[in-house]
């Protein structure tokens, strides 16, 4: 690590809505695992939540954290056990640490590991800094056809496969989608890169609306339409609104799933609709097993994520990008940690 810095410059949330930019020692990769230069990062609404409130459910802000954990970047170091002929390999990384070893683990549910170490989840640090280390197997090889910001996207896309394979989306699908977000426009892609022939988005915001039309989908207003007698045969929430999720209930078939994604509070259901109808009703907690399924539907065309980007930041303009002042219209807000401040966040071909 000779011609690595001894230090690095990270974001610090110290508090609720109480950032800072410090200098912190570059941490060293232990035996299984990577360091990497970390080339960009996008916002997620976790990030947000963390720094307007200091908490998500039973996770709270604590003590000084580095939030963000939608990366890429390049291997700068490796550690002991790792071969040396990863170094300068372009990865995208997905950011957590299992233990490996418990029940959930070794039946191939990781993602549901108690001693989970999260990326950005308290008291684990993020990556709105300039270098992270990783174990070895989590930071995937991406070809130059993937760019950075698509390779940090990657991990919102395993959120949009993981919500595909819970519903068993298959070929000739109806599915509707509820929330034209980030999460919701991947989700409807990966939905028709699984086989759905019919893929319905519905939002409240016609500026969304909009852009969802523009990548060939379906959209509904639902303050003027409803989707009830739908027939979908999956209903993926990406909203975390009440109403939308009831009504995304009632649209789906006998027998269809319903697949919640979207953050939401505790909300009335039917049960007689549920157990009547034999409609399932499940969520996703992160995801297992995805990153190679994204690189593939990326390398292949059938899942584009670099026209989601509409905003950039530097590391100093990490309380910009998570407040996203002066960012209206924006999709997803990315910042590059190797960059002190952009002048023009918004991109001009957006």
């Amino acid at each position: 690590m000779s011609d690595i810095p001894s230090t690095m410059t990270a974001s610090v949330l110290r508090g609720v809505k109480d950032l800072s930019v410090e200098q912190r020692p570059v941490p060293e990769p232990a035996a299984d695992e990577v360091l990497v230069q970390v080339a960009s990062v996008g916002v997620c609404g976790s990030d947000v939540h963390y720094y307007e409130h200091g908490r998500i459910g039973p996770y709270i802000v604590e003590k000084p954290l580095v939030l963000g954990h939608e990366l890429s970047g390049r291997i700068v170091a490796v550690g002991a056990d790792v071969d040396p002929g990863r170094v300068g390999s372009r990865v995208a990384i997905e950011p957590q640490r299992p233990c490996r070893v418990c029940d959930f683990c070794r039946a191939g549910d990781y993602n549901l590991c108690p001693d989970m170490e999260f990326y950005a989840t308290p008291p684990i640090d993020g990556s709105f800094c300039e270098y992270v280390v990783i174990q070895n197997d989590f930071a995937f090889d991406i070809p130059d056809s993937i760019s950075d910001h698509a390779g940090a996207l990657m991990e919102p896309l395993s959120v949009g496969i993981a919500a595909a394979q819970k519903g068993n989306i298959g070929v000739g699908d109806t599915v509707l989608i509820a929330g034209g977000g980030p999460i919701g426009v991947i989700s409807a892609q990966v939905a028709r890169a699984y086989g759905a022939t019919d893929v319905v988005v519905s939002d409240i915001d016609p500026s969304r609306r909009e852009l969802v039309a523009g990548y060939g989908f379906r959209v509904i207003d639902p303050t003027k339409e409803s989707t009830a007698g739908l027939g979908a045969d999956v209903f993926i929430d990406a909203s975390g609104a009440t109403a939308a999720i009831l009504a995304g209930i009632d649209s789906v078939k006998s027998g269809g799933r319903v697949v919640l994604v979207g953050s939401a509070d505790e909300i009335p259901l039917s049960v007689p609709t549920i157990a009547m109808r034999e409609i399932i009703v499940t969520g996703i907690f992160r995801y297992t097993n995805t990153w190679p399924i994204a690189r593939a539907l990326l390398e292949s065309g059938r899942v584009e994520l670099d026209s989601l980007v509409t905003h950039e930041y530097g590391i100093e303009q990490v309380e910009e990008a998570l407040t996203g002042e002066g960012s209206g219209g924006s999709l997803k807000r990315i910042v590059m940690p190797g960059v002190k401040a952009v002048d023009e966040p918004t991109l001009s071909d957006r």
